[in-house]
């Protein structure tokens, strides 16, 4: 698994879209905080907070992951190399989750270089240091959990197709539906007690306790839960190409 996990990251660092798709994260995330003129503006709110930067990034995110796990399965099924890592001494639940893990430390590479706006809002407080720092790391925590429920779905439409543009597709798709359809359908208030069910269902309803610090369990279980939910999910499907 190991061995696994350390090629699907020399594969994507070797590739030069790898490097594009996450400087592009971070170049629209630091035009949109500090020099297009908006609400998001972190130096024209004059407020020492990150909250816009935890509220732009899984909007990205609907982009990014997208882009990293398209080739997880799709490219293996279309060179026919599937089938040879299938008969290799390693479970498929193995392969699943080096791949799963190998997407999800790409996810943290891109997260990593953000610290400097942590730094910066930090040293431009008024004073020194005022920031909620505890707000600030339960936000990056939810953030893995968004990137987690991403990462994995992304996997498993990779697995439906060998064409990774349908696979970006369609985890971008499904990934918008998770994070903000179920919550725009329960605001539509039509129906009834129905709608804070289907609230519950979005995945926006979960983050935003832990953007605000506020680490529930309910909230952990909820984004292990559907983690867990999808990778079972693509487990069937390999299993299903032997059937």
């Amino acid at each position: 698994m190991k061995a696994l996990y350390l090629k699907e990251l020399r594969a994507f660092l070797s590739s030069l879209i790898g490097y594009i798709v996450i400087g592009i994260f971070l170049v629209v995330n630091a035009l949109f905080l500090f020099v297009f003129t908006n609400s998001l503006n972190i130096l024209d709110a004059q407020y020492s907070t990150l909250d816009n930067f935890f509220y732009i990034t899984p909007w990205l995110f609907l982009f990014l992951i997208p882009a990293i796990t398209m080739r997880s399965f799709s490219e293996e099924q279309r060179e026919g190399t599937l089938e040879l890592l299938l008969t290799k001494p390693i479970s498929e639940m193995e392969i699943i989750l080096a791949k799963f893990f190998a997407s999800l430390t790409l996810v943290v590479m891109a997260l990593l270089p953000t610290l400097i706006y942590f730094v910066t809002v930090f040293q431009l407080g008024d004073p020194v240091g005022n920031i909620d720092t505890g707000a600030t790391w339960g936000s990056y925590l939810g953030l893995l959990f968004v990137a987690s429920i991403f990462v994995s779905l992304g996997i498993l439409t990779s697995s439906l197709t060998n064409n990774q543009i349908v696979s970006f597709l369609l985890s971008a798709l499904g990934s918008y539906i998770l994070y903000n359809g179920f919550q725009s359908l329960g605001t539509f208030d039509l129906l009834g007690s129905m709608d804070q069910f289907f609230i519950s269902m979005g995945i926006e309803e979960h983050y935003r306790g832990l953007s605000i610090g506020l680490i529930d369990s309910r909230d952990v279980l909820y984004f292990v839960g559907v983690s867990t939910l999808f990778i079972l999910l693509t487990r069937l499907r390999l299993q299903a190409r032997n059937w």
